[in-house]
């Protein structure tokens, strides 16, 4: 499950690094290098990003995900799970992005109506991740 929640950090930072980069301003969201099914639509995706929703914690919620998903592999791969402490942490950490995922998601679907399939995947992927925390002894 170690290399599992690493794939899953690789993939979950890559979403968040893309948010980052269209939040401030630095990527397009329909730039073409994004393969066309992960691009956010100018006048769909890439709104939310400047929603006051998108920066629940004051910074971009992406460059918290910039943060906790290289962590996250590394203590994974260093063994860092196997400590209680840390894996506690990491649970603690994991299980508020899944609060957050859920109140984002409501958001999405209900407030500002955008069918986000990035955000749902990053949601999705928070949710796995707490799954697999969950379930380590």
């Amino acid at each position: 499950m170690i290399w599992v929640l690493v794939g899953l950090s690789l993939i979950g930072f890559g979403i968040s690094s893309y948010f980052t980069g269209v939040a401030y301003h630095w990527v397009r969201p329909d730039t073409r290098w994004i393969p066309a099914v992960c691009r956010m639509g100018e006048q769909t995706c890439a709104t939310i990003v400047f929603t006051p929703r998108a920066r629940v914690f004051g910074v971009p919620n992406s460059v918290l995900g910039q943060l906790f998903y290289p962590l996250l592999a590394v203590v994974a791969v260093a063994g860092g799970l196997d400590e209680p402490l840390i894996h506690l942490v990491v649970l603690a950490a994991s299980s508020v992005t899944v609060l957050l995922g859920v109140y984002l998601t409501y958001s999405l679907l209900f407030i500002t109506r955008v069918n986000c399939v990035l955000c749902f995947t990053s949601h999705a992927l928070n949710f796995v991740v707490f799954v697999i925390l969950l379930s380590r002894p």
